[in-house]
């Protein structure tokens, strides 16, 4: 409400610089009479109801575009079907009041500027013999529209509609410019503040990186190509790295090979050692054996000696 108030300031502020004196009175006075929304149904309600007494079908119908303009295209689609139906109901009130009056030539005049319009609509299809009919309040199909309870129906129903629409309706925007304003005043600081954040995020990376390259620098190594690599390493990102070139092995070795390889070695060792005993064994039994032959000729001392001694010079 306080922006209402200071807009309705800023209005009569303007009205009195161009000099509109009737328009300010008539200002004053909507806003004395006006206490709240509920009045202006109301209000409306009055307009509506003096138009059709009166048989101003130009006032009611510019007062009902004005709000199918302003209001009832701002609603849900779904209430697209009760907004035609007040105003097709509306206008039957004005036939009926106009014929109650004894107005034959607003009724003619009614159906010569409408009836393009409401020919394409099937509830209106009885409602063109309505100015040929003689005694219509006594008719099945216009009785209904004659009696004060659906009349009075009619404006209570209407007025409850006006009455809703006034409490779901938006703000105009001329009321929202200033909430406007401030919001994008808000957004554009923000803006600001977060660029200024960037910014200093930016710097401290680079601070960052200037003060690792120089303690790289500073510490030993083996030289300006490591330090360059080490600088490199850490720059590279992991779509930079290329894989090995590895070439793939000529043969497939499993594990069952391995042991077939190393079980025949060990069956080849066995068929030495085995051949080797027995090679033995045959000597041992044989005469041949250095062994047996010393035992044989033990009893000569000379030849025993020599052979001994000659065998123990082959021997050595």
């Amino acid at each position: 409400m306080a922006q209402v108030a200071y807009l309705d300031s800023m209005l009569r502020e303007y009205l009195v610089y161009r000099g509109y004196s009737n328009t300010l009175k008539a200002l004053d006075l909507e806003q004395r009479n006006e206490k709240d929304q509920h009045f202006r149904a109301e209000r409306l309600i009055e307009h509506f109801n003096a138009a059709v007494q009166a048989s101003d079908l130009k006032a009611l119908r510019s007062l009902w575009l004005h709000l199918d303009n302003n209001l009832f295209s701002k609603l849900d689609h779904t209430y697209a079907v009760a907004v035609k139906k007040l105003e097709n109901s509306l206008l039957k009130y004005y036939l009926v009041t106009a014929y109650s009056n004894n107005k034959s030539d607003k009724i003619s005049e009614f159906f010569n500027i409408l009836a393009s319009e409401l020919h394409q609509q099937s509830e209106w299809k009885d409602w063109f013999f309505f100015s040929f009919c003689k005694n219509a309040e006594e008719s099945p199909t216009f009785a209904l529209f004659f009696t004060k309870q659906w009349q009075d129906t009619l404006l209570l129903s209407l007025r409850n509609f006006l009455t809703t629409v006034y409490q779901c309706l938006p703000q105009p925007s001329f009321v929202r410019a200033e909430q406007e304003a401030a919001h994008m005043q808000r957004l554009q600081d923000d803006n600001t503040r977060l660029r200024a954040r960037l910014l200093q995020l930016q710097q401290e990376q680079q601070q960052q990186l200037a003060s690792a390259s120089s303690s790289q620098n500073l510490s030993g190594g083996d030289g300006g190509g490591t330090r360059r690599r080490s600088s490199y390493r850490q720059q590279q990102s992991l779509s930079d790295i290329l894989p090995f070139d590895i070439s793939p092995p000529g043969h497939i070795v499993d594990d069952f090979c391995i042991i077939a390889s190393e079980a025949s070695i060990v069956g080849q060792a066995s068929e030495v050692q085995a051949r080797g005993l027995k090679l033995l064994i045959r000597n041992i039994g044989s005469g041949s054996s250095p062994v047996m032959s010393r035992k044989d000729n033990g009893g000569d001392k000379s030849s025993s000696k020599h052979r001994s001694g000659s065998v123990g010079r082959s021997w050595i």
